[in-house]
């Protein structure tokens, strides 16, 4: 006899549950019973719609990716990427995210552990950020460039983010975000190395 099919709506609404309680507790505790009593639920309920532990997992992984994503995917039309970057900064930093990405984090160093298990959070964990960052900076900068500098806004903001968790010295690390930002293409006077110009016939 088939099993009940799955509630797609339903199981959406009770995994961002299980993200909110994994925001809250953490990895250590994402085990049936806890989860289960957490929520309200029976454990069997919680097999119903993932299916496994390693399941909910990576569905509680995925979920927490597309929360940041959400943070940081949207830019200011027209902000180049020094707004762009410092919309990221204002959005990731804010005090109401501080939970959320210590549990970011702490998947980022598993799955370092365990690539091949965690392999589709890698896949997306740089790409997310770097697609938008990149393409903020307009058609005009080069490429290589354009990448290179997305890549030196993502490492920078994650290595302030993870400074400001492991410290809490919110007004140090706001400091040095401020001139992080400060110097960034788009900003007032900064250079702006790398963009190239449009030609005559092209306007």
């Amino acid at each position: 006899m088939a099993g009940r099919p799955v509630d797609h709506e339903r199981r959406a609404e009770l995994l961002d549950r299980v993200v909110d309680y994994t925001v809250e507790h953490g990895f250590n505790d994402l085990s049936w019973r806890p989860v289960a009593a957490a929520l309200d639920v029976s454990p069997t309920t919680l097999v119903h719609r993932f299916g496994s532990k390693d399941r909910m997992l990576q569905a509680v992984l995925g979920r927490l990716r597309e929360r940041i994503l959400e943070a940081t995917g949207t830019t200011p039309d027209g902000g180049g990427l020094a707004g762009a970057a410092r919309a990221v900064w204002e959005r990731t930093s804010a005090p109401a995210r501080d939970a959320e990405f210590r549990l970011f984090f702490a998947a980022y160093g598993r799955a370092l552990q365990s690539t091949e298990s965690y392999a589709d959070f890698l896949s997306h964990v740089v790409d997310d950020w770097m697609t938008s960052l990149r393409d903020t900076q307009g058609p005009h900068v080069d490429p290589a460039t354009a990448e290179r500098e997305a890549t030196l806004v993502i490492a920078t903001i994650r290595g302030l983010l993870l400074d400001l968790l492991a410290t809490g010295d919110r007004a140090r690390v706001q400091d040095a975000a401020e001139h992080f930002l400060s110097k960034l293409p788009g900003n007032p006077g900064q250079s702006t190395a790398g963009i190239t110009p449009p030609s005559p016939e092209t306007g």
